[in-house]
């Protein structure tokens, strides 16, 4: 951790619903200006764990801070700093741009809200737009203004959960590039995501599984701690081949991308030998292939705990 000023620091986070943990002793530091983003499958915890970390959830036990609050005794403190944004569009498409940030304005209260509204029209690009009614935009100009209801009492952090779900890539690419205005702008991004191109994206990403954190760090950090090894192989008849070497000693992963397999698994020496035979063969081109985000994360979970089981 670099000696830029903590936006999050907190240690020791549990939460249990029913009896089931649903996270399990999180420690984590998120620097300001940071993206950070949260990587894991559906039910492991990482929304859990993003609404502890900004006060919209009290954790069981732990402690720690957010933007210099407590997270266990100033949690109002902290939500009034927090702009969040869900993946389901719950604003009004029936109203304009403009007549949604109002209304939403008028809502929560705020004082100047014309000059509150013209702000967030202004920084998200959605002025030329503000008469528009929310209804005929597009999936992406709606996670915009989302976003823009979000950012109208100027929050220092943003937590944006599955934000582009449902919309198509150039979008998702628009709204990601306006999330780094948002970082540049010194606003701290805590957000969950299904997507790898988007987690690369990301300054530093955690990966949860069964309530655990498993890996933090840098997409790159992440990667090369994993240790895995990943050969990528060509050829006629893939499937035939994946078959044949699934159930082979090394060998952790087989899975096809595109006209190619990717094999992958930590213990090189293992799965090379068990290899030997297909790779001298000369049915097929074997490379030595740098692993992705996404073998990580395979591997992650086939070495998880399952807490519900």
């Amino acid at each position: 951790m670099s000696d830029h000023a903590l936006a999050i620091d907190v240690r020791g986070l549990n939460k249990s619903f029913d009896g089931l943990k649903a996270v399990n002793n999180l420690a984590l530091q998120v620097r300001e200006g940071e993206i950070f983003g949260f990587l894991g499958p559906n039910g492991s915890g990482k929304t859990t764990s993003i609404r502890m970390l900004c006060g919209l959830l009290t954790p069981d036990s732990g402690s720690g801070v957010c933007l210099g609050f407590d997270v266990i005794r100033e949690t109002a403190e902290i939500k009034r700093q927090v702009g969040y944004m869900t993946q389901r569009f719950s604003l009004y498409e029936d109203l304009s741009i403009r007549e949604n940030l109002d209304f939403t304005a008028r809502v929560y209260g705020m004082p100047r809200r014309r000059a509150a509204v013209d702000r967030s029209l202004e920084r998200l690009g959605l002025a030329h737009r503000q008469k528009q009614l929310a209804g005929s935009l597009s999936g992406g100009w709606k996670q915009r203004l989302a976003l823009a209801a979000c950012m109208l009492h100027e929050p220092r952090l943003l937590l944006l959960d599955e934000p582009t779900a449902g919309v198509d890539p150039k979008a998702r690419r628009d709204f990601w590039d306006q999330i780094h205005r948002l970082a540049n702008d010194g606003i701290t991004v805590l957000v969950s995501t299904h997507y790898m191109d988007e987690a690369e994206r990301c300054h530093r990403l955690a990966y949860i599984a069964y309530g655990s954190l498993l890996a933090e760090g840098t997409a790159q950090e992440v990667v090369a701690r994993s240790g895995i090894v990943t050969w990528t192989v060509e050829g006629d008849d893939l499937f035939a081949l994946a078959e044949q070497i699934r159930a082979l000693p090394g060998v952790e992963q087989v899975v096809p991308f595109g006209n190619t397999l990717h094999v992958s698994g930590v213990d090189s020496e293992r799965m090379l030998r068990s290899l030997a035979p297909y790779r001298e063969a000369g049915a097929y081109r074997w490379s030595l292939a740098q692993p992705g985000l996404e073998d990580v994360f395979i591997q992650l979970m086939g070495a998880a705990r399952d807490n519900v089981a």
